[in-house]
């Protein structure tokens, strides 16, 4: 019999009748029998299934917004085991102690770097602090061992790979630290208050003004989220964060003797914010805040497509149209990093939703089509012959080699490592005329590599 059978026989048994019952009272009855009877069940499915007490709980709510208390129980749980974690890492004292130690016991003979072997290795172990033991491992020294003859590894890199782990495990503390939501990822709000906290910690960033932070945070920011947050969902993992080498380039800028061309390369260096945001305030000709397509096309050599500029204000509404169908510095920025990263997936992905007219998730001859017009009719204007849609066609398609003869997905053009050079020819006159002189142009560069040996 099932449980709504015996509910209501249970009913029907109950001297009291339930035409003399209110709805509610009806209600609790019902309830108080079901509980009754799955207490029953489920006190008879413990006895029976051993497995049902090994089972650990896995799911915990989180606190509404409105229980106060729980909130800030949880809070401080958490500042206290961070705090608990970060006592567990080796200090500067105990990495000096660990270092004096590998140096005491290298397994000679000396050749350019110390070395040890897995005997001596273990003696340290022995002698080390507690902190040190979980990197004396069978596993570690073997993904250490460059297969030196006597068995051994170096020391030095061992002592960098141990000051690595020390340094992840301190970032990634930090980094949860601004995680509000306890949940392992870092919101965009998160990540501004992190780089923002972490300025005046930056040598490098000494000479900006205070007035331009705002600025420089949003700058920073935009690097992680268009690489690390392909789908727009305004969060990115710690874990990811900690993973790629953006936070490297970033605290690089400790570093008070960086070299001038080190920092250019730097997307997180003060010239490379400062020549942006420069940028984007030339570009800003009514001096309004904002970018109109007029504006955006004196991009770079202001040879991009009239097409493709259309492109990127219909393609992307949501992020990028603001007031009056304008572009903000925030969009800009995403922009210009898939501008000068069209070798990266994440660049090729933001390109890729612009070239695709029909929304079809791949591209086809119109579509090619549908933008090399456009490449067209700027050279006419420049008076150039127009070079055969059909010709370029066909090389591109040979150049990306689609699974699908007839279509480029956005993974065909990542696998091939042709995207930079497809977009190139596809949006911008400039990166057009390279491609077609690219065998005069390396005959020139050749020619003139002469000269200077001469």
């Amino acid at each position: 019999m099932d449980l709504k059978s015996q509910l209501k026989a249970a009913l029907e048994k109950n001297p009291g009748s339930s035409k003399d019952k209110t709805e509610q009272e009806k209600k609790d009855e019902e309830n108080k029998l079901f509980h009754e009877f799955y207490n029953k069940w489920k006190g008879e499915s413990e006895k029976t299934t051993k497995s049902y007490k090994q089972i650990p709980r896995f799911y915990y709510r989180l606190p509404n917004d409105d229980e106060v208390l729980l909130q800030k129980l949880r809070e401080e749980s958490r500042a206290v085991f961070l705090q608990r974690k970060s006592r567990e890492l080796l200090d500067n004292e105990e990495l000096q102690n660990l270092w004096m130690l590998l140096d005491k016991h290298h397994t000679p003979p000396v050749g350019e770097e110390q070395m040890i072997n897995y005997k001596d290795f273990l003696i340290v172990k022995d002698k080390a602090s507690d902190k040190c033991k979980p990197f004396f491992t069978p596993l570690i020294f073997a993904k250490l061992n460059q297969r030196d003859p006597l068995g051994r590894i170096s020391i030095l890199q061992f002592f960098n790979y141990v000051m690595r782990k020390v340094w992840l495990h301190q970032t990634r503390i930090g980094l949860s630290l601004y995680d509000v939501a306890g949940q392992g990822y870092l919101r965009e709000s998160d990540l501004e208050n992190y780089i923002l906290e972490l300025i005046p910690t930056l040598p490098q960033l000494d000479g900006l003004e205070r007035s331009f932070y705002s600025f420089y945070v949003c700058t920073g920011v935009r690097k992680f989220f268009f690489f690390l947050d392909p789908l727009r969902t305004g969060k990115i993992r710690i874990l990811d964060i900690l993973a790629c080498g953006f936070l490297d380039d970033l605290l690089e800028l400790r570093d008070e003797e960086l070299s001038k061309e080190s920092q250019e390369a730097n997307w997180f260096s003060a010239p490379s914010a400062l020549r942006v945001y420069g940028q984007y305030l030339n570009l800003d000709k009514d001096h309004n805040g904002m970018l109109s397509k007029e504006e955006l096309a004196r991009y770079g050599t202001g040879t991009l497509t009239e097409v493709f500029l259309d492109r990127v204000f219909q393609a992307h509404p949501q992020e990028c149209l603001t007031y009056d169908g304008e572009m903000d510095y925030k969009t800009y920025l995403d922009f210009v990093l898939a501008m000068e990263n069209r070798k990266e997936a994440a660049a090729l992905q933001y390109l890729f939703k612009l070239l695709d007219v029909q929304n079809r998730g791949y591209l086809n001859v119109f579509a090619l089509n549908y933008f090399f017009r456009s490449i067209q009719d700027m050279m006419k204007r420049h008076g150039q012959e127009p070079v055969s849609f059909a010709d370029v066609k066909d090389e591109i398609f040979d150049m990306v080699k689609p699974e699908d003869p007839l279509k480029i997905t956005l993974q065909d053009l990542i696998n091939s490592g042709q995207g930079e050079t497809v977009t190139n020819i596809l949006i911008d006159l400039n990166g057009f005329w390279t491609y077609e002189n690219r065998e005069v142009l390396v005959v020139d560069s050749n020619v003139e590599e002469e000269k200077k040996i001469c």
